[in-house]
């Protein structure tokens, strides 16, 4: 038997006021799923954190963060394929619009409207800049759309990843960041989190690249032809999740007895699954440049041909994701029914449902009426054609009533799918 783990990021809408997605969306595909499932909840970090996604995936997978976790940055720099090491220092980077001279921040992800090929000639721009005088250099590489990940490395002396993010929008709490769910829109100065040599001067060394970045970027010609266009520039680049280490995991199939492949789209859930060690299935095309149905089609096929060889495969959907950040009910709706039409059922009508057990869930909740990630439970689903009980629909709503009920971690969500499954072969 194969597992299916498919994650729908930012799907949930928690339980505050307002429609919510996954109830008004038409999804036959997950409520057919649904029609023959164990459902419940998860907090997918633990109960008061809004998570981001890599986080969360880290606990998806069955790791637990307080005991994994080491920031951010070290997976965005594996996933894109960047070598480090203990003693660097790596952060999940941003390209943003601000006005130079008061930092105010005017979109920190510049309009969302960063070209591949725009992000990468402004990234050569930054990539090798020296600081400290020359005896620390910057790696800088853009990944998908507005994203990036900045790597700096120091001739003498080891660097610490306990700093502050120089984004605003979100708060460090040990290595992990939470959403806040209102901030001040002004570009912030790093700053050391202990006093120790590692903390200030990997404190200082980004805030020089934060400024040098801003003088570089403000006036390239790749942003002073998006200001003739209208667009607004990618003239500063803001960071957060520092890490100054890769987790020391025991790998999937050693911890969890499964051969696990892993089909995604972000630079950090590569890096994630190469660190867990998943065998990572390339799209083989940028996200960015081809339109979502083909995208999710492939990944279908990608899914089918990836549990004729393992013994499940893990898939990271986007799509709900950023309409929920943009506040748009509509687009998330249609991006669940997207995931739906060409994913879920294209799948359900080539596979033996009696061989899968499907895992479904989402990373966090993305409240369109928020805005940002909230710390509200997202639904979770079992699902296999045995299971006789089940719910009418895959929503928050329906899943607060199912019978696994709520689970406190996310890390709890794969030993609680393989006590289920040891039923099913049993």
């Amino acid at each position: 038997m194969r597992v299916v783990y498919v994650v729908l990021d930012g799907a949930g809408d928690g339980f505050g006021v307002g429609g919510k997605s996954l109830v008004l969306a038409d999804k036959p595909g997950l409520d057919g799923l649904a029609r023959s499932s164990v459902c419940g909840l998860v907090y997918t970090v633990g109960r008061g954190v809004a998570p981001e996604s890599d986080v969360a995936v880290l606990s998806l997978l069955g790791y637990d963060p307080d005991r994994y976790y080491t920031g951010r940055g070290p997976l965005e720099a594996l996933g894109a394929g960047i070598e480090f090491r203990s003693g660097q220092l790596a952060l999940r980077a941003n390209y943003a619009t601000v006005d130079p001279g008061s930092l105010r921040i005017i979109d920190r992800r510049a309009g969302r409207s960063v070209s591949t090929r725009e992000a990468r000639i402004l990234a050569e721009a930054l990539d090798g800049m020296e600081l400290d005088g020359g005896r620390a250099t910057a790696l800088f590489r853009a990944t998908i759309g507005h994203r990036g990940v900045l790597v700096i490395r120091h001739r003498d002396i080891p660097l610490s990843a306990d700093i502050t993010n120089t984004d605003p929008a979100y708060e460090r709490v040990g290595r992990i960041s939470h959403a806040r769910s209102s901030y001040e829109p002004i570009l912030q100065e790093a700053k050391p989190l202990t006093d120790s040599v590692g903390a200030r001067k990997a404190a200082e060394l980004v805030n020089e690249f934060t400024w040098k970045a801003i003088e570089i970027l403000d006036k390239h010609p790749v942003n002073e032809e998006r200001r003739r266009k209208g667009l607004l520039p990618a003239n500063a680049v803001l960071l957060r999740d520092a890490g100054d280490r890769l987790p020391e995991a025991e790998p999937f199939q050693e911890k969890y007895g499964l051969r696990m492949a892993s089909i995604v789209e972000m630079v950090v859930e590569r890096g994630i699954a190469r660190a867990l060690g998943l065998i990572d299935i390339p799209l083989g095309v940028d996200p960015q440049t081809i339109n979502r149905p083909t995208l999710l089609r492939k990944e279908a096929e990608l899914a089918l041909q990836a549990i004729e060889k393992y013994d499940g495969v893990y898939v990271h959907l986007k799509g709900p994701d950023e309409p929920g950040h943009d506040g748009d009910l509509e687009g998330k709706i249609k991006a669940i029914e997207d995931i739906d039409k060409y994913f879920i059922q294209p799948l359900l009508d080539r596979i033996d449902r009696e061989e899968v057990l499907f895992i479904v869930t989402s990373d966090h909740a993305t409240p369109w009426h928020m805005k940002s990630h909230s710390d509200e439970p997202v639904p979770l689903m079992f699902s296999h054609p045995r299971f006789n009980t089940g719910h009418d629909s895959f929503n928050e709503e329906t899943c607060k009533n199912g019978e696994l009920g709520v689970l406190e971690k996310g890390s709890l969500i794969i030993p609680t799918a393989l006590n289920y499954l040891r039923k099913l072969q049993g």
